[in-house]
């Protein structure tokens, strides 16, 4: 019964290799208000200061909050930035045995002056430097160790000099000859690069340069041209606030709407993309679907400040808000549910579709809504369950979540830690007292 379920009930638990450059973004967070007497420029007053792993660490960490498993391709410098870069992702549960560390290669630093919320000003350290070519064959030779159990790669290209053209090519070609899809967040004009990607996801401005053409010219036509270059699957546009564009190979297109409530910071929202869709794909959701929550990632990053993480929890929120098909899972897939629940205390009924939604049924449903701090699963304890008595479910607002049956109502409240257990046979609830005696009825 899984067609029943909303996108979201198709995300499962998936391990991922991001490559990409590796740099350090520093925040100096403080109040300005005066102007300096020594030139026409703010003092800042210094409340705060923090580091966090950007570029292709910024990918790392969006998909670590998205619940991936992820194995991190790149290279640090032997300086305190890069050894900040490889603890900090190490912390947060990504393998970094693929971080390699370059001599004489200065860390890329970039440091932002934020005062009442607004970025002041920006100081950059870097110096581009192209991988040297003993690095290079290490990093090649290390490749199947790394792509071992992955199931999905996404490339961050920040045009640093790591993802060298042998580089990349010899990455694509060992993720294809394993049947793992490639998502290329690209870099530069030269996308010959990238030749042989599942997916390539360009913005407007860097899709029309890649292809040489002028404003006048037909996006149809510079994403034929791209495609042919790089004889990737599919070609992802992103167009701002006009959302984003698929382009494929026989001619066709999709164009999706961007559902945003308020932008305050586009900061970091092409990373979000990236790692929602790579997220998307390795779980074998097709290319529109995989699309449409990255769309929605996106919406919720711009609304936050800075290169904010999307959660699968606030992923799993806002998409109950868009469709209540993403109320429905199936109990074999829980991994976004159990992210949806965080910090969430949790009433479940159990239900069958053979008493159909009777007056006693809907009360019982009130009745346990009642309460604003938890939420309401209702479990449909059918084996094969009327599919109108699943969507009418998912329909009624008080119901926050519904579960297809899969194993037994006793496990479902192990799986998933459930403050309260109810079962209703078609009358009233067996029992109110406790969870206990209700399992073993189940």
């Amino acid at each position: 019964m899984v067609e029943l379920t909303g996108l979201i009930g198709h995300l499962d638990e998936v391990k991922v290799l991001v490559a990409g450059d590796l740099m350090q973004d520093a925040y100096v967070l403080g109040n300005a208000k005066r102007i300096s007497p020594e030139a026409p420029v703010p003092v800042v007053h210094v409340t705060d200061e923090f580091q966090l792993p950007g570029g292709a660490g910024n990918v790392m960490l969006n998909l670590r909050a998205l619940g991936a498993n992820v194995v991190a391709l790149g290279r640090v410098g032997s300086d305190k930035a890069g050894d900040n870069i490889k603890e900090h992702l190490g912390k947060q549960g990504v393998d970094t045995s693929g971080i390699f560390h370059q001599a004489n290669y200065p860390t890329p630093v970039k440091n932002r002056i934020i005062a009442n919320n607004q970025q002041m000003v920006r100081v950059d350290y870097e110096t581009i430097s192209e991988i040297p070519e003993v690095l290079e064959q290490q990093v090649i030779e290390s490749l199947p160790e790394l792509l071992e159990g992955v199931q999905a790669v996404a490339i961050s290209d920040y045009g640093k000099g790591f993802l060298s053209p042998i580089l990349l090519q010899a990455l694509i070609q060992e993720a294809k000859s394993r049947d793992i899809p490639v998502i290329v967040d690209p870099k530069g004009v030269d996308y010959t690069r990238y030749k042989g990607a599942t997916i390539i996801k360009p913005n407007l401005s860097e899709a029309y340069a890649a292809a040489n053409l002028g404003q006048t010219a037909g996006l149809d036509v510079v994403a034929k041209s791209l495609l042919l270059t790089t004889q990737s699957q599919v070609l992802m546009i992103t167009r701002s606030e006009e959302g984003i564009s698929l382009f494929y190979p026989d001619g066709k297109q999709q164009d999706f709407s961007v559902d945003v409530r308020e932008v305050k910071d586009v900061t970091g929202a092409g990373d979000t993309v990236l790692s929602m869709l790579t997220l998307a794909i390795a779980n074998k959701l097709s290319h529109s679907d995989a699309t449409r929550l990255a769309n929605v990632a996106a919406g919720l990053a711009v609304e936050m400040l800075g290169c904010a993480m999307v959660t699968m929890e606030q992923l799993s929120r806002r998409l109950l808000h868009t469709d209540h098909g993403n109320k429905v899972f199936d109990e074999k897939h829980l991994f976004a549910l159990k992210a949806a629940l965080t910090n969430r205390r949790l009433k479940i009924v159990g239900l069958s579709s053979e008493k159909d939604l009777s007056a006693s049924v809907l009360r019982t449903i009130f009745d346990l809504s009642k309460s604003e701090d938890h939420d309401l699963l209702v479990y449909v304890r059918d084996d094969d369950p009327d599919e109108d008595f699943v969507y009418a479910l998912s329909a009624i607002q008080e119901v926050d979540f519904v579960i297809l049956k899969g194993d037994s109502l006793r496990h479902l409240s192990e799986e998933i830690d459930a403050d309260e257990v109810y079962l209703h046979d078609g009358k009233v609830l067996l029992p109110q007292e406790g969870i206990l005696s209700l399992i073993y009825r189940s």
